[in-house]
């Protein structure tokens, strides 16, 4: 996965966020304040939009002390770290194993139809984006899509169709939303 080229605005973690990566630097010796980079990527992502633009890995290898280089490496290995912009909400299907039984391809083909996107994109409104994911353990629950930190299990259209319908209507706050 590449990184978006950088976007021509600079970033700096708010003092609140800066509060929160040099606590979790002083847990650590120096030299090893490596330990606090998933965490501190995780706050420039939340700071930046639900994205890491160039700038604002630059400013977390600055941050944590360590080189650029170490900071892609991790960004770029792990798919929770969106590289481009995305949607105020990013819908991420499962699509391994029991979600496919159960049907994930035709619940992702119908997200499709619905939005008029395909996977990897954000639909014109900025509103969603739509991804495919391995799994994520909740293969009890199949099929299911994860919406920020949360869970939506046993999809079906109709529960789709709701989810998207409140999404739209301002009914819920991003990722607050939970299906059962």
């Amino acid at each position: 996965m590449q990184v978006a080229s950088h976007n021509g605005k600079p970033f700096n973690f708010s003092p609140e966020a800066l509060t929160e990566v040099q606590g979790l630097m002083v847990k650590y010796p120096e030299g090893r304040h490596k330990s606090a980079l998933i965490r501190a990527l995780h706050i420039a992502q939340e700071e930046n939009g639900g994205w890491l633009s160039i700038a604002a890995l630059d400013h977390v290898a600055e941050t944590l002390r360590i080189t650029p280089i170490e900071v892609y490496e991790v960004a770029t290995f792990y798919t929770m770290f969106n590289l481009e912009p995305v949607g105020k909400y990013v819908l991420e299907f499962c699509h391994t194993g029991p979600c496919a039984i159960e049907g994930a391809e035709r619940l992702l083909d119908y997200v499709r139809q619905k939005l008029g996107i395909e996977t990897g994109q954000t639909t014109p409104d900025g509103m969603f984006t739509l991804k495919e994911v391995e799994c994520l353990g909740a293969c009890g629950y199949a099929p299911m899509m994860q919406v920020g930190i949360y869970y939506h299990e046993h999809l079906t259209e109709e529960k789709i169709d709701r989810f998207l319908e409140d999404c739209r209507a301002g009914n819920i706050d991003k990722g607050s939303w939970k299906m059962h």
